[in-house]
């Protein structure tokens, strides 16, 4: 167990935490959303410090993140635990295993020892995946700090719903962001997610405006987030507000955990989606989960010109030069070297 940062104590015991948006009161003897923050005698502990539930070596395009690093691999480390209730976890046996009074899954892997697997692996960042890093907060901070020391980059793939103070706090150690855009309805997210959309543009803004590298992940659920409409409006907030430049991953849903009623995406309708984010304005749409379709690859904006060709998580071929166009020498957005 490890204190947790960016909470301040209440009346009758409790505890006020400011870590996500969520911002839960917190009586003595209870866990937040969360499931790994702990009011104990009217102090808050995380109790996921140092106790990893999934260690493994992955491309950095698995995150996905296809402009930062791309061919790389990162080093990604999990927690048990997730302040959303998605009805479409495809990773619920680890995220939701942290309910109120559950015991904590994992096993011990301090910061110093991940960000040593990470060179010794030659990984170039570390990634905090698989279930949500803004809850393992403390952890990934201290691991984050070590890790730039150490050369490496730090990634985080996540929802989307951490606080303004806690990401300005871990800023000058976070190099990248994969944020996931689930839906552009708060009924979706209210539904499905257990959210507000509201707060999650809220914080993809702040995102933005720190300067961290991010790219969006919008994973299409037939007859729930794939109108047109709905696309467009997707595509249009991240165009307007985060710039052309930003990538956006249209993703193939798989039928899972408490959404087994739904089929799976229809490679069709990630087309749809594609055009509808180029018709918006953005340079760079990737359809995922459907490798050999096409539309994994990165296409120069200037010419034309294929310069990257994917298949699945795979490069397989990259004429990129310095972050360059080698035909026409656009500076492609992106951090590249």
């Amino acid at each position: 167990m490890k204190e947790a940062l960016f909470c301040r104590k209440a009346d009758q015991g409790k505890v006020k935490c400011g870590l996500c948006r969520f911002h839960c009161l917190i009586p003595d003897g209870h866990r937040g959303i969360c499931g790994v923050r702990e009011n104990m005698g009217g102090i808050l502990y995380s109790l996921v410090y140092g106790k990893a539930i999934a260690e493994q070596v992955d491309p950095i395009e698995k995150k996905p993140l296809f402009h930062f690093l791309p061919g790389s691999l990162s080093f990604s480390v999990a927690t048990v635990g997730c302040n959303f209730r998605c009805r479409h976890c495809q990773n619920y046996t680890i995220s939701q295993a942290a309910v109120q009074g559950r015991p904590i899954m994992g096993s011990d892997l301090p910061p110093e020892e991940i960000v040593a697997k990470a060179v010794a692996l030659g990984c170039r960042s570390i990634s905090y995946t698989y279930t949500e890093p803004t809850v393992f907060f403390e952890y990934a901070y201290d691991t984050a700090v070590l890790a730039h020391r150490a050369g490496l980059k730090n990634v985080f793939v996540t929802n989307g719903y951490i606080t303004p103070e806690a990401l300005a706090f871990i800023r000058p150690y976070l190099d990248a962001a994969n944020i996931d855009l689930k839906g552009f309805t708060e009924q979706f997210y209210r539904e499905f997610v257990k959210a507000s959309l509201s707060e999650v543009l809220d914080c993809i803004r702040e995102y933005k405006r720190l300067g961290i590298w991010i790219e969006i992940t919008t994973l299409i659920i037939p007859g729930l987030n794939d109108s047109d409409e709905e696309l467009t409006a997707m595509a249009r907030f991240i165009a307007d507000e985060l710039g052309p430049g930003t990538p956006w991953h249209v993703s193939r849903f798989h039928p899972t955990h408490r959404l087994t009623d739904r089929p799976a995406t229809p490679a069709a309708t990630l087309r749809k989606a594609r055009q509808a984010g180029l018709a918006a304005g953005l340079l760079h749409v990737y359809e995922g989960n459907v490798p050999g379709e096409g539309g994994e690859n990165t296409v120069c904006p200037g010419c034309g010109e294929r310069v990257i060709t994917r298949y699945g998580f795979s490069i397989e071929a990259s004429t990129v030069r310095d972050g360059c166009c080698p035909s026409c020498g656009r500076v492609l957005e992106g951090i590249w070297g």
